[in-house]
């Protein structure tokens, strides 16, 4: 049984606060499938209110993180001119170890994001 998990957040680097509100999908990606396996908001911290990927779901592979960070920006004030420049931003990764905490943030503005692997 693996006692891993995985956990993200979302900071609005421009307003330099939690982003609320962020639509997150998550998706297990394999040579053969694309498949969403979970779905949630963050709440007024910026995080998810538990993990995306809980300790009983976790297993090492490929996933893809997908923030919809246009909905969040537009409702924000923050868009911009359509189309925006960012809209959908997809984070793909490699979970290998099934026993450790994988924490993957992103800091966002209306032209640019980073990410890496937290703690």
């Amino acid at each position: 049984m693996a006692d891993g998990y995985l956990t993200t957040h979302v900071l609005d680097t421009a307003r330099g606060r939690p982003a609320e509100g962020v639509k997150i999908a998550l998706y297990k990606v394999s040579d053969k499938s694309h498949r969403k396996i979970a779905e949630t908001v963050t709440n007024a911290d910026g995080r998810t209110d538990s993990p995306i990927l809980p300790k009983a779901q976790f297993r090492t592979g490929t996933y893809e993180l997908v923030f919809f960070a246009g909905d969040y920006l537009r409702a924000t004030g923050q868009s911009g001119a359509e189309p925006l420049f960012l809209d959908q931003i997809p984070l793909r990764f490699g979970i290998a170890d099934p026993d450790a905490h994988y924490h993957v943030p992103l800091l966002l503005s209306a032209y640019g994001y980073s990410t890496y692997r937290g703690s």
